[in-house]
């Protein structure tokens, strides 16, 4: 349920990004080899507009040219509102065929998006690997995942239809709602949790027999990982980090965090003058050097990474740069987040430029308006 939670309060957010963290999740809960999501257009006979993939390199992604229709099952899949399953798809007299540069798809589950009753398109996941068919766990797990999908959809379209007014109190109310739970989870269950763990630890050396000292730590060690996992979650949930402190405080607190999570030795090198000029929109801010750290420990595998706000060229100019394995620009999925970036950025007056090279690492800066 927190997963669940966590990305229904994402919604606000670029839909794309959103909707492409979703199918990744799918794919990695399901193990399956592809995943893809379509988003339905309004009308009698609507067509995708939406189409996010994973599982693909850039050429096959090409080499597939337009997004399935929705006939045949994917058309069942929004028509009949229910979870599809199917062991050998080519064997299916529900099968109308798929593409010719379509990934293999032998094994097949397909989930309707949708949300308060409507349908906005569908889920559908290939190629399980390891075995011959998805099994109800996984149609379980892409069930839940479809249903944030749809509430997703549905909070953007709302979001459309909303004033100015109404959205930035949303945001608040938003705000507010993910720092209550951040707060909730780090000051109780995490606590608890701990407390949990030390007193196994502590058990384990005090017991004489070796077999139950061994299954004691190995409890504490999955007690350790929950808390690192709930520990993620939060970073992710917390914009309130601004709410006792500053800008470049905040900067330097969402660092150490990140450190502390993903074990990428952090630096912050904040301009107090700078960061005070920014104060307007701190929140932003924060949420741009957030998601770019996310991306760093997603994708970088980096050693190091330096979080920089200066002043250069009559503007505030924000960098994170890593030591990692870096990526072609022109080639990077849209699963990266970078759309979202630029959108962000973008939003406050500024501009996005990203410079990678192939095992030498990443810089991605900011240049916004002080």
């Amino acid at each position: 349920m927190l997963i669940q939670g966590g990305l229904a309060l994402a919604s606000e957010l670029d839909l794309d990004a959103v909707l492409q963290t979703i199918v990744e999740l799918a794919v990695q809960v399901t193990d399956a080899r592809y995943g893809a999501l379509g988003v339905l257009g309004p009308g009698d006979a609507p067509s995708i507009v939406r189409f996010v993939t994973t599982g693909l390199s850039p050429e096959e992604r090409a080499a597939i040219g337009d997004p399935p229709t929705g006939h045949g099952v994917l058309g069942l899949l929004t028509k009949e509102a229910r979870p599809i399953r199917i062991d050998v798809l080519s064997e299916d007299p529900r099968s109308s065929g798929f593409p010719p540069h379509h990934p293999p798809m032998r094994s097949f589950l397909g989930v309707p998006v949708k949300a308060l009753g409507r349908v906005f398109g569908n889920l559908y996941l290939t190629e399980k690997r390891g075995a011959d068919a998805f099994d109800q766990h996984d149609e379980d797990a892409a069930v839940v995942l479809a249903t944030q999908a749809g509430v997703a959809i549905e909070n953007a379209r709302l979001y459309a239809e909303m004033d100015r007014a109404q959205i930035e109190l949303r945001r608040l109310e938003v705000m507010e709602e993910r720092e209550r739970i951040a707060k909730e989870l780090h000051d109780g269950v995490i606590q608890a949790l701990f407390a949990v763990g030390m007193g196994l630890q502590g058990a384990a050396g005090l017991t004489t027999d070796p077999d139950l000292a061994r299954r004691l730590e190995n409890a504490a060690g999955d007690i350790d990982r929950s808390i690192r996992d709930l520990r993620n979650y939060i970073f992710g949930l917390r914009p309130g980090i601004l709410a006792d402190r500053q800008l470049d405080q905040a900067i330097h607190e969402l660092c150490q965090e990140f450190e502390e999570r993903s074990g990428v030795v952090t630096v912050a090198d904040v301009d107090p003058d700078v960061a005070a000029e920014m104060a307007s929109f701190a929140t932003d801010v924060i949420q741009v050097v957030r998601e770019s750290l996310s991306n760093v420990g997603r994708h970088a595998g980096a050693a190091t990474c330096r979080v920089s706000l200066r002043r250069a060229h009559g503007v505030g100019e924000l960098t994170i740069d890593d030591d990692g394995v870096g990526f072609e620009v022109g080639r990077v999925s849209a699963g990266m987040g970078l759309a979202n970036l630029r959108a962000r950025v973008a939003a406050l007056g500024g501009t996005l430029a990203i410079d990678s090279v192939d095992g030498e690492g990443t810089t991605v800066t900011a240049r916004l308006p002080s």
